[in-house]
């Protein structure tokens, strides 16, 4: 990635958050913002990139957007808040040589916080917060998120330009959320951090199993957010969540791409370097002592990364998480994984008992895959196979499926199948 694509990434969020509370339009906003890194590219090559890529950007881009907005005469009254904007807030700006630092002073925190929450406003739907964050606070392009998401480049265009739609007709105000209602506005803007995350770690089709492009995107976006609310101790969990998961992704596949379980995992091949940060972050969250989910699943993975060997893993006290788990957040996912681990502490069998009672999850693939292994391990072989068939037909990426077919290839032919 060359400096001026990091600069991009790195700012382009933060820049659009600015231009929005300027001229109070998230697409005139963007649209200035994208001309003004389309300069950049030009002259910075030539220029030298300016001491505040940031200034230089902000400046340019509010510069852009007065002037589009002063030709555009069918939008007076848009012209007029642009002109009226640029006397009351944006004069210092324009005015400020471009080294100067517009993020120097609180306000551009909250800037990016309100864009943050506008995002992943409930109102929009779940796909559409997503791809609103990507779009507007990660600056991929819209073919970027398409690709990303399997669905075509027009229909994700579709669906950012709807979102955007509806934050302006419903009037979705671009704030932080009050005292009383930020807990939960907060959960859901992990959520959907959450969910770009997860698509990166398991992709949900595609011939790869991961999309390191989204995760390293969901992590310097939870990283933002922890920056800008310091003091949030399940966005530093989910944080550290993240990193624990990404530092396994080296040894999750074979050098063709084949699916690597945990168990199998060459633990050399972990970035030991994202473990210690996502360790120190966890204890971080431990000395405040108001444990979340995020928080939980983070410590369950702490466990993981102590393990020198899968043997040594301590299943009981990933239990013991787990069990606080489902006391917070008491769905059939959550029952599911923590199934996973009483196989690991109580046998197999009582595992199994717990799956087949489990409701909610008839579409869900990875209850297959969890039933198949628990059938494996009790030698129902010919139910085991049946059931990672199953499983590989509900599997959205093509290393995942390989896997399945292979294990019940296996079970089929009299050997224990890939992994163990």
């Amino acid at each position: 990635m060359s400096q001026i694509e990091r600069i991009f990434r790195e700012e382009y969020g933060r820049a659009v958050a600015v231009l929005t509370r300027h001229f109070g339009d998230i697409d005139v906003a963007e649209e200035a913002v994208q001309d003004a890194f389309a300069t950049a590219v030009l002259r910075w090559p030539e220029q030298g990139i300016p001491p505040s890529p940031a200034g230089w950007i902000i400046t340019t881009a509010r510069n852009r957007a007065i002037d589009r907005l002063r030709r555009e005469s069918s939008r007076p009254g848009l012209e007029a808040a642009a002109v009226e904007a640029a006397a009351l807030e944006g004069d210092q700006v324009a005015a400020a040589p471009v080294s100067a630092d517009p993020f120097a002073v609180d306000e551009e925190g909250d800037d990016m916080l309100r864009l943050i929450f506008t995002c992943c406003h409930p109102a929009l739907a779940p796909a559409a917060r997503v791809a609103l964050t990507l779009r507007l606070l990660g600056g991929l392009t819209t073919a970027e998120i398409a690709r990303a998401f399997l669905v075509p480049e027009p229909t994700m265009a579709q669906r950012i330009s709807r979102a955007k739609g509806k934050i302006r007709d419903a009037g979705i105000p671009y704030r932080v959320p009050r005292d009383a209602d930020l807990p939960a506005r907060l959960d859901g803007v992990l959520s959907v951090l959450y969910l770009v995350f997860n698509e990166g770690y398991a992709a949900s089709g595609g011939e790869s199993l991961t999309r390191p492009d989204l995760t390293a995107e969901a992590i310097r976006l939870t990283r933002t957010l922890m920056l800008l609310m310091p003091d949030e101790p399940e966005a530093r969990g989910l944080l550290a969540l993240m990193l624990l998961i990404e530092a396994r992704r080296p040894a999750r596949t074979s050098s063709v791409g084949d699916l690597v379980l945990l168990a199998d995992q060459n633990r050399l091949l972990w970035d030991r370097a994202l473990i210690t940060e996502g360790q120190a972050l966890l204890r971080d969250c431990l000395r405040r002592q108001r444990p979340g989910p995020y928080q939980l699943q983070a410590a369950m993975n702490a466990v993981h990364a102590d393990a020198g060997t899968a043997a040594a893993t301590d299943w009981r006290q990933i239990l013991y998480l787990y069990d606080h788990l489902f006391a917070l957040t008491p769905t059939p996912i959550v029952a599911l994984h923590r199934a996973v681990v009483v196989a690991e502490v109580h046998g197999p069998a009582l595992a199994l008992e717990i799956v087949d009672t489990l409701d909610g999850l008839d579409r869900h693939h990875v209850r297959d895959v969890v039933r198949a292994d628990l059938l494996r391990r009790l030698g129902r072989v010919t139910e085991a196979a049946e059931t990672y068939e199953r499983a590989a037909a509900g599997a959205g990426n093509e290393p995942e499926r390989r896997f399945l077919r292979a294990r019940a290839h296996a079970l089929r032919a009299g050997d224990d199948g890939p992994g163990g």
